[in-house]
């Protein structure tokens, strides 16, 4: 049997983890003020780029991984173009990091309006996790496009847990303001606290009493789903979990309880290859609990952490 007292130590730096929580709290921050003032997040032009060739891999393939990748394939000579491109400016801006634009000039980029098979301009495609989805051609009308790009935004949050995030604030501008102490930081040091000493009943407790009061806190989400993964291996006989898992291939509960197994033992990539490999091969109710699993266990790791974007691209390739 597993130790009851676990700890995430050596799988999940629990440091690292808060700051990728309250960076996350700050970029909902920002977009919830570029909201309510009408005006971009600073360094709001970066979500604006143009692509040529040679940088499609950084500015496009590796970007998709972290957040939608809107491209518009256009030309100097198009006028619709000139229609359609100002718009998706402006909304770009507007949703503030949810999606990035990509404009690529057609004349100066064949190889790549070739790649997508794109048969006229102006066209919009996006990438999400290195994958290529084509969204429409033509100049379309303003409600239609929002449309359009709501359902991107909420597929890849939903498939591959891509959200995206304000652009950063120019190096050079003033350092921010620290920030004040939240109104739950104490039952989140708790939290952690009950965690990292094996207390995983009151790390759930604590973690989902500040959930009930903030649904969105994004540090007691990512702790609470630390500690629900503890508490499902607690029990295991990690000898019978491998024989079944080894023995059962089609038996997905078999593959997930392996892949949770996994994570906490520190073999990260392993659980999430087992589950992507899980997703590929079922359908229905089993391809879709093998998914949210590997969505969850992305939490527990972090979004930044290089083995979540290499699975999420993997797994966009097997959805797709």
């Amino acid at each position: 049997m597993q130790p009851r007292n676990m700890s995430m130590s050596g799988v999940v730096d629990l440091a690292a983890v808060k700051a990728a929580g309250e960076a996350k709290q700050k970029a909902e921050q920002a977009r919830a003020e570029a909201a309510r003032t009408g005006a971009a997040p600073a360094g709001a032009t970066r979500l604006v780029f143009d692509v040529d060739e040679a940088g499609f891999q950084q500015d496009v393939l590796q970007r998709s991984t972290e957040v939608p990748v809107v491209i518009d394939f256009w030309a100097e000579w198009c006028q619709p173009c000139k229609q359609l491109g100002p718009l998706l400016e402006s909304l770009a801006a507007e949703y503030a990091g949810r999606f990035v634009l990509a404009k690529i000039d057609v004349d100066a980029n064949q190889m790549l309006f070739q790649q997508f098979g794109v048969q006229g301009i102006p066209a919009v495609f996006a990438v999400v996790a290195g994958q290529p989805i084509p969204l429409f051609q033509g100049a379309v009308p303003e409600a239609q496009l929002r449309q359009v790009l709501d359902q991107l935004v909420q597929v890849a949050e939903q498939q591959f847990g891509i959200v995206g995030a304000p652009a950063a604030p120019d190096a050079e501008g003033p350092e921010p303001a620290p920030q004040p102490a939240g109104p739950h930081d104490a039952a989140l040091t708790a939290a952690a606290d009950a965690l990292d000493a094996g207390d995983l009943g009151g790390a759930v407790r604590a973690y989902r009493n500040v959930l009930s009061d903030d649904p969105a806190n994004a540090e007691a989400k990512l702790g609470l789903a630390q500690a629900e993964l503890l508490q499902r291996v607690q029990d295991l006989d990690p000898q019978a979990v491998r024989t079944a898992a080894a023995e059962n291939p089609a038996d997905v509960a078999a593959q997930i309880t392996a892949a949770d197994l996994d994570l906490v033992g520190g073999h990260v990539e392993d659980a999430f290859g087992r589950l992507v490999d899980t997703v590929q091969r079922t359908a229905g109710d089993d391809r879709e609990a093998a998914r949210v699993r590997l969505l969850e266990l992305f939490e527990v790791i972090g979004a930044d952490d290089p083995r979540v974007t290499k699975a999420r691209t993997a797994l966009a390739r097997v959805l797709f």
